[in-house]
């Protein structure tokens, strides 16, 4: 099985304003999103250059943006806003966005993994 190159974000930590009721919204959250990112040119052959490549700097203050730019009732609509963003933003050929939510008594965490490609 043949496996892409992939840039790696793992369980960057925003505070947003998320939940099915107006008093969970209220108070910004904490959830973290993690994200894999297949690069449009792959990531050999870069020349020790950033500028080569997708700074993931860049795409984690992107996420982070968008995470605060308005109140979502539900991750799913986080995670495929952050998705679009992204691939609209970056030079890649799809991305996997995974959303956290710590919300629950009685477990570490509920979440939603979506895989989006670019025109797809």
């Amino acid at each position: 099985m043949e496996m892409d190159d992939c840039i790696i974000i793992n369980q960057l930590e925003l505070m947003v304003r998320i939940g099915v009721s107006l008093a969970e919204r209220m108070t910004p959250q904490r959830v973290t999103v993690s994200l894999r990112m297949v690069s449009a040119h792959g990531l050999s052959g870069l020349g020790d250059d950033v500028g080569n490549t997708v700074d993931y700097a860049v795409v984690a203050d992107v996420v982070r943006r968008e995470g605060e730019r308005k109140e979502r009732g539900l991750i799913e609509t986080l995670a495929e806003d952050i998705a679009a963003r992204v691939l609209e933003g970056f030079p890649l050929k799809a991305v996997e966005v995974e959303v956290r939510k710590y919300v629950l008594p009685g477990m570490e965490h509920v979440g939603v993994r979506i895989w989006r490609e670019r025109g797809g």
